[in-house]
């Protein structure tokens, strides 16, 4: 195939300096068509004002710099598709390899906001302009937008490795600055009243969540096997969304950390009550299926709230408590880190490895401070058995 000619372009108007002020390039550009065909249409864009180039020769400097990409001996035709094509080749072939709570809320984000107002743009003529305009034009708050450039930065990458784009719509882009985000957390007196007016399954289910400040969908993923009471560490392998079980959030939640001897104790009185299922989780319906916390929240956690006088919230005011009470006792940063799964994962130990001196020692502090009620409570018992406390 023989190489196509250098361009030079031209400018417009073709003589002196633009009576509208603006200096506007015309060229001609290689597209390639849906059916594989390739055309060479006009391609026209404004380079300037006559403020940024006040001469002919240099609004002429500014179009070769803009033809160097056509111009190069690399340079291959584009695909063209607008950007609710893209979309749907994007949804078929990527999107479906990310986790299923990732595909939803994406395809709430395509489906609300970027097709209704992006998707006949065609994807090469989606510049910094047209997106500044997009993320002005959006009628929701700094987060959602946040989230919404995000996911065209995902699709962006795509798209650029694909070849229907060379360019970047995102250098100078300015977003909303962020708003005020009122974060629930729950006071140690709090967080013992909930525990203590709950009732089994869902006091363990608390009990876990205020000690460790593990997620909510990883709490209702949890096995029985993942509990290594025999020395008091719980594995995080596994979360749950919607009911379904998936990956932990990232790398970093895949995590083991140690528990206190009263969580321990709490555990095995639960397990001895426990009805086996399936799947072997800690928490399951009476079908066998896992747990999907939004509903333990707004049937039974919720309901238990108000009863207590406690404003509503999630279960991330247990998380952001726990991560007040690790700072309180002093925790070294690498252990709440590791607790709270936002630092790197370490290798999968094995359920016999013993744990740092810094670890035992902040969930020893947790227990004492999270279970004085329990422990009054059982010196008041006589000494049970200690082998009655063994898991079959």
């Amino acid at each position: 195939m023989a190489r196509r000619r250098y361009q030079k372009g031209s400018l417009v108007p073709n003589r002196g300096l633009p009576a509208n002020g603006f200096w506007k390039g015309r060229w001609r550009e290689d597209v390639m068509q849906p059916d594989g065909t390739i055309t060479r249409p006009y391609k026209w864009e404004v380079l300037g004002t006559i403020q940024d180039y006040p001469t002919r020769k240099l609004a002429l400097r500014a179009l070769e710099a803009r033809l160097s990409t056509i111009n190069s001996p690399t340079y291959r035709a584009r695909p063209t598709a607008t950007f609710a094509e893209f979309a749907n080749r994007w949804d078929a072939t990527v999107l479906s390899q990310h986790k299923p709570s990732t595909q939803s809320s994406t395809h709430s984000q395509l489906r609300r906001w970027l097709l209704p107002q992006l998707g006949s743009c065609a994807l090469k003529d989606l510049d910094g302009q047209e997106l500044q305009a997009f993320v002005s034009s959006c009628r929701c708050n700094s987060k959602t937008i946040r989230n919404l450039v995000a996911t065209l930065r995902m699709m962006w990458s795509s798209a650029r490795a694909w070849g229907y784009v060379a360019h970047d719509p995102f250098d100078g882009l300015v977003l909303p600055k962020r708003g005020l985000v009122q974060t629930f957390t729950f006071s140690l007196e709090e967080t013992q009243r909930i525990v203590a007016s709950a009732s089994e399954p869902y006091k363990t289910f608390y009990s876990i969540l205020a000690e460790t400040g593990i997620r909510g969908g990883e709490i209702c993923g949890l096995r029985v096997a993942d509990l290594d009471l025999e020395n008091a560490v719980i594995h995080v392998h596994q979360s749950v969304w919607r009911g379904q079980i998936q990956t932990v959030k990232s790398r970093k939640g895949n995590r083991r950390f140690p528990i206190s001897a009263e969580l321990v104790e709490h555990l095995r009185a639960y397990l001895r009550t426990w009805r086996a299922n399936a799947l072997g989780l800690l928490f399951a319906t009476q079908n066998g299926t896992p747990w999907d916390h939004s509903l333990v929240r707004k049937r039974k956690f919720h309901p238990l709230l108000k009863r207590l006088g406690i404003p509503q919230c999630g279960f991330h005011a247990f998380r952001h408590g726990n991560a007040t009470l690790l700072d309180q006792i002093g925790a070294p940063m690498a252990v709440r880190l590791n607790r709270l799964g936002h630092a790197e994962a370490q290798t999968t130990m094995g359920y016999t490895h013993a744990v740092t001196a810094d670890e035992r020692r902040v969930a020893d502090d947790l227990g004492r401070i999270l279970h004085v009620n329990e422990r009054n409570e059982q010196e008041e018992k006589p000494a049970p058995n200690a082998l009655s406390f063994l898991i079959q």
